[in-house]
């Protein structure tokens, strides 16, 4: 059996070493016994505490109870019990997703001492298939926007460039995977929070269809619009995760019945005749920053090696931004429109703004959002039947600076509002299908891009053996940052 040495005489080789393996690795080097679930997560933690004062991605760290979870992991298998997929993997979950007995603080200070008393679905299913919670990962404020800061915990820094944002609202989430501090990290996503921070951070990031991952509590049951979903260094790293967390569940009314199982199936396939739709800029719709193009230009020929017959093709999403803000509107106000009345001066100004936006809405305004989402939902179902994936960029731009709250321009063109510049992203979760972040290389100054594939609805099994088929033949993954 492989060992490490404890805190004090510990080789940073070797405890390196377990943190860069992969989660499929770990899982089968814990259930071999050839490492033991108290080392893989010392060796993570004494990572932690070398490398997140450098990038603040892990918050409400709780070193005493992850070794006593690992050392209840040792101790179940020790005894012949049946273990889960991620038996003894560490996870820091996201910090809007409740858990038992540790800190949730949704990044407001209005919940800064916020200790839930029962884990919410995600987290509920990931420790059933023996993850071993270690702490959080940082967010946005309530998880709006796409760049990782709030007032509790601060700014999480980007690992590839500390002066760059590391994207969010699962910022926290991707930063860590990127610095190996831990092998999976859960994550949410409405407008692109799975996505996003996956591109901006060299990982990968998978927004399942809508209720593939139900969740639970949820105020939005019958909603589309966020969902939770895994995100990990390797594609097969995301199957694995979301082989423990999807299935059915009768206390979320949109989830699917197909259980979590079928993702543990081989990602190898064979991909010729693959009909690829490629596109850029969604025919001129989509301003793009240049550099961005650049690096994903070359993504276009790697589809053709894989198998694929590749056009420059794009569904018409006429209508999406308005169905997204609006029903994004909507669900904020339902939301968080109580703490909105009871602490308006403690609620960050742009989501401040979002919610009296959904309170201005009229019936009429909800009744055509609707009306706009079913006719999108079937143009884009139609553009399924000559196509299998769409291709084209997570975000617009690369990892932008870290002092800012947004990108207030791309290429000359104002981006007035934290939104604008994140269409490439909301657009896509404004029709329900499936949507991967895969690393697709770098910008001459070293900044991570991610290659935003999309696939029909409910069709993540198909989309991930794309998404690894690409993976394989580009490597970008294993690019590591500079820390």
């Amino acid at each position: 059996m492989l060992r490490v040495e404890a805190p004090g005489g510990r080789s940073h080789d070797v405890s390196d070493s377990l943190c860069q393996r992969t989660a499929t690795e770990l899982a089968a080097l814990l259930r071999a016994r050839e490492v033991s679930a108290r080392e893989v997560m010392r060796a993570h933690l004494d990572r932690i505490e070398r490398l997140n004062p450098k990038v603040n991605a892990v918050v409400s760290l709780d070193p005493e109870g992850a070794l006593t979870g690992a050392a209840a992991a040792d101790e179940r298998l020790a005894s012949g019990a049946a273990v889960g997929p991620l038996h003894g993997l560490p996870m820091a979950h996201k910090d809007t997703h409740d858990t038992a007995g540790l800190r949730t603080t949704y990044g407001s200070p209005l919940l800064a001492d916020n200790v839930p008393v029962q884990d919410e679905l995600v987290v509920e299913r990931l420790k059933a298939a023996g993850a071993v919670t270690m702490g959080k990962t940082n967010v946005p404020e309530f998880a709006a926007g796409s760049h990782t800061f709030n007032p509790v915990f601060g700014t999480t820094a980007n690992p590839y460039a500390p002066d760059r944002s590391a994207g969010g609202s699962s910022g926290g989430a991707a930063a860590s995977l990127a610095c190996r501090m831990q092998p999976l990290a859960d994550g949410s996503d409405m407008g692109g929070s799975l996505r996003n921070p996956a591109s901006f951070n060299n990982v990968v990031g998978l927004r399942p269809a809508p209720g593939r991952v139900p969740t639970w509590p949820d105020a939005a049951a019958w909603s589309t619009l966020s969902v939770q979903g895994p995100m990990a260094r390797t594609v097969a790293d995301v199957a694995l995760m979301l082989s423990a967390i999807a299935g059915p569940d009768d206390r979320s009314p949109i989830s699917i019945d197909e259980p979590g199982s079928v993702f543990r199936e081989p990602l190898e396939a064979d991909l010729r005749g693959l009909r690829v739709a490629f596109s850029l800029d969604l025919g001129g719709d989509l301003v793009v920053d240049p550099q961005v193009r650049s690096v994903l230009e070359p993504a276009a020929r790697v589809l053709t090696e894989i198998g694929g017959a590749v056009d420059e093709a794009w569904p018409d999403l006429t209508g999406a931004d308005e169905v997204f803000r609006t029903l994004r509107a909507w669900q904020f106000e339902l939301m968080l429109g109580e703490l909105r009345d009871a602490h308006p001066d403690r609620i960050k100004p742009s989501l401040r703004d979002n919610i009296d936006a959904g309170r201005a809405l009229t019936g009429a305004d909800v009744g055509r959002a609707e009306r706009l989402h079913t006719e999108l939902y079937h143009r884009v179902r139609e553009f399924f039947t000559r196509y299998d994936v769409l291709a084209l960029p997570v975000s617009q731009v690369p990892p932008f600076d870290i002092d800012l709250e947004f990108p207030t321009e791309i290429g000359g063109v104002a981006m007035p509002s934290y939104l604008d510049w994140m269409r490439s992203a909301y657009w896509i979760s404004a029709t329900g299908c499936p949507a991967i972040s895969v690393p697709a290389g770098f910008t001459p100054e070293g900044l991570p891009v991610g290659l935003q594939l999309v696939g029909p609805h409910r069709s993540e099994q198909r989309l991930l053996r794309i998404a690894h088929a690409f993976e394989q033949a580009t490597r970008h993954a294993e690019v590591l940052p500079p820390l």
